[in-house]
């Protein structure tokens, strides 16, 4: 297989994320990024009509077939009353988010 994502290479990117693999996990990764480097290059290769049109998906959404936006309306809660009493800790109408313990990455 042509590889265009060497051994060196590779380590070198590796080294630069800062990233900790075991020599068992580089080679794979590397072997998958090869895999789909080579799937790119297959794909690059169909030709492809130079007018047909660019699209995310097979259907072209136009302004002509797609519906307006919906107005964006700010509408209030009915019943605040009832929204808070289903909080499990509220404190002069504040709900009371429990504390998360900070921990210190290695």
């Amino acid at each position: 297989m042509n590889e265009e994502i060497t051994r060196e290479v590779f380590e070198h990117l590796v080294e630069l994320a800062a990233l900790e693999l075991t020599p068992q996990e580089a080679e794979y990764i590397r072997q998958q990024l090869n895999a789909q480097l080579k799937a790119i290059h297959e794909l690059k290769a169909i030709p492809l009509d130079s007018t047909a049109n660019v699209t995310s998906h097979g259907v072209p959404f136009t302004a002509a077939i797609s519906p307006e936006p919906r107005a964006d309306e700010w509408l209030p809660f009915v019943d605040r009353a009832d929204l808070l009493a289903q909080v499990p800790d509220l404190e002069g109408g504040y709900i009371i988010v429990p504390e998360i313990p900070h921990t210190d990455l290695e």
